[in-house]
């Protein structure tokens, strides 16, 4: 069997241990005699399943009893509408945009109402956390919008905004599960599992309760979209994305092993060091990241020459290290390095790129 070090920002690696156990279920899953893949929704074997997922994941981030744990479909982009949607009852919304996807979900939320952009860090390239420590919050803003961990431009916010009182809604879709997290501190997360957690197909939303509208202020709204509807029917108001949230589950029992949140926070920041600090010395290499800001997750870095960045690339991957081309607004490289990739791998990795460095320098 042949595996190369995948170091793509989405659809993402996945740990081994849990394909193997998927691998060793898809023809008969727990004497059923039949896959996930084609198991009813309904049915009592699959109801334990996501039953369980949700207990598990309940567990890993000590999430609140008023708070819905609703597994969707439309990935997080599908949100950015929602949340504008379900919440918008002043009709007015503070956005914070630090990346591609902040900004997208901003304009998304013109469409239904006065969206503000109260924070940015276009300026350099999103290459930094603006300060948002006091920040002009509208007196009338429905809620406060992050997206917290940029996948593309590789920020992290390390300390959240200060609402002023107001919701805070964020999409974690690339540090969700990669640390220990207040939940109490936020009004909804969400995320598509892609990144860190599952195959890509799947949403986890986490609503407080007293977010979810009887009805959504937005009229027409549309059916699937209302939150309530999702939240009423236990996440199963028609079919889930099956698979993908058995493959979820087997993922919040292989981190609950791994030792929890905590545990891979520690194994996060481990990994991050041997790469940024390889980074900090280079002479060939640099990051693209104010280092108080920097990702445990995504690493983007640069030679300065982009014929050097595609020699980097196409022989890095001849030699299986794969996906690291960066997103063609920042250039260069970046390096996914989520919860399922080994130190191992981060560590051949830099290992590669000082024999790189000797060679092109």
């Amino acid at each position: 069997m042949h595996r190369v070090y995948n170091f793509s920002a989405g659809p993402a690696v996945l740990p081994e241990e849990v394909l193997r156990e998927a691998a060793e279920e898809m023809l008969d899953y727990k004497g059923t005699g039949m896959s996930v893949m084609e198991m009813s929704h309904r049915s009592a074997a699959f109801d334990e399943i996501i039953q369980t997922a949700e207990q598990d994941l309940r567990d890993l981030m000590g999430i609140p009893d008023n708070y819905k744990v609703l597994f969707l479909q439309g990935g997080a982009s599908q949100q950015f509408a929602a949340v504008p949607m379900n919440l918008m009852k002043n009709g007015v919304a503070d956005y914070i945009v630090t990346g591609q996807w902040a900004k997208k979900a901003y304009q998304e939320a013109q469409k239904y109402g006065k969206a503000v952009k109260i924070a940015t860090s276009e300026d350099k390239t999103f290459s930094y956390i603006p300060d948002c420590s006091d920040l002009p919050i509208d007196d009338d803003a429905d809620y406060v919008y992050i997206c917290e961990n940029n996948t593309i431009y590789g920020t992290k916010f390390k300390t959240l905004p200060n609402t002023k009182g107001k919701p805070l809604v964020a999409d974690v879709s690339s540090c969700f599960l990669s640390e220990p997290v207040d939940v109490t501190k936020y009004a909804v997360i969400y995320g598509g599992v892609q990144k860190n957690v599952g195959p890509a197909g799947v949403v986890i939303a986490i609503i407080r309760e007293d977010m979810i509208p009887e009805k959504p202020p937005v009229e027409n709204t549309p059916t699937m979209l209302a939150w309530k509807t999702q939240a009423d029917a236990g996440s199963l108001y028609n079919t889930p994305p099956c698979y993908g949230i058995y493959i979820c589950g087997k993922v919040f029992q292989w981190i609950k092993k791994m030792g929890g949140l905590e545990a891979m926070q520690k194994h996060n920041i481990a990994k991050a060091k041997v790469l940024y600090d390889f980074l900090d010395e280079s002479k060939l290499f640099k990051g693209t990241v104010r280092k108080e800001d920097r990702s445990l997750m995504n690493v983007p870095f640069v030679t300065g020459d982009k014929e050097l960045d595609a020699k980097f690339v196409k022989e890095a991957t001849a030699a299986g290290f794969v996906n690291l081309k960066g997103h063609r607004t920042v250039g260069g490289m970046r390096a996914s390095i989520y919860n399922a990739m080994p130190i191992e791998g981060v560590e051949k990795l830099v290992e590669f790129m000082r024999k790189f460095e000797a060679e092109n320098a």
